[in-house]
C-alpha cells in the first residue's frame, strides 16, 4: 500500500543535532476495526494518542511549515489508513501509522497508542502502545 511521500528533506545535521517532540493526544476517530465478528461491518471510536522524536530544523524560528513535522499531514495520513478498509487489530493499525512516521526523514523515533473505548464493558479502554525507532 503506498503511503504519501514528503517533499522535506533535512538538512545535514550532526549526530548531537538537537531535538523536539511532537505529539497529538486524544484524537478520537471512527474505525472499521476488530476481530470478532461483531466488528465486521460498523465503525467504532478508537483514541490514538502519537508521539515523535524529531531533528530540529537548522533555523528552529524559521517558522516554516516545510521545516517541520506536520501532524495535521500525520492526522490526514491516519485517516488515510482507516479509509483503506477494515483492520483486524490495533497492532496492525499502531504498526501501520509508526510506519507513516518513521518514513518522515526527520522522524527519529515514534510511539502510537491506541485504544477502544468500547472494547471492554468494565474498562475505561484496552489497547496496545508501540514504540519504534530508527536509531
Amino acid at each position: 500500500m503506498a503511503r504519501e511521500k514528503t517533499d522535506v528533506t533535512p538538512l545535514p545535521r550532526p549526530a548531537n543535532a538537537p531535538r523536539r517532540k511532537i505529539f497529538i493526544r486524544g484524537l478520537v476517530l471512527e474505525a472499521n476495526i476488530g476481530a470478532y465478528d461483531h466488528e465486521h461491518g460498523a465503525t467504532q471510536p478508537i483514541r490514538i494518542d502519537f508521539e515523535a522524536e524529531v531533528i530540529e530544523p537548522a533555523d528552529p524560528a524559521g517558522d516554516r511549515l516545510e521545516d517541520v513535522v506536520c501532524y495535521n499531514k500525520l492526522t490526514q495520513g491516519i485517516k488515510a489508513i482507516l479509509a483503506e478498509g477494515h483492520i483486524r487489530l490495533l497492532e496492525t493499525l499502531a504498526e501501520r501509522i509508526a510506519d507513516l512516521a518513521i518514513a518522515h526523514p526527520m522522524v527519529l523515533s515514534v510511539s502510537v497508542r491506541i485504544e477502544k473505548p468500547k472494547a471492554i464493558a468494565e474498562a475505561q479502554a484496552a489497547g496496545v502502545e508501540i514504540f519504534r525507532s530508527k536509531i
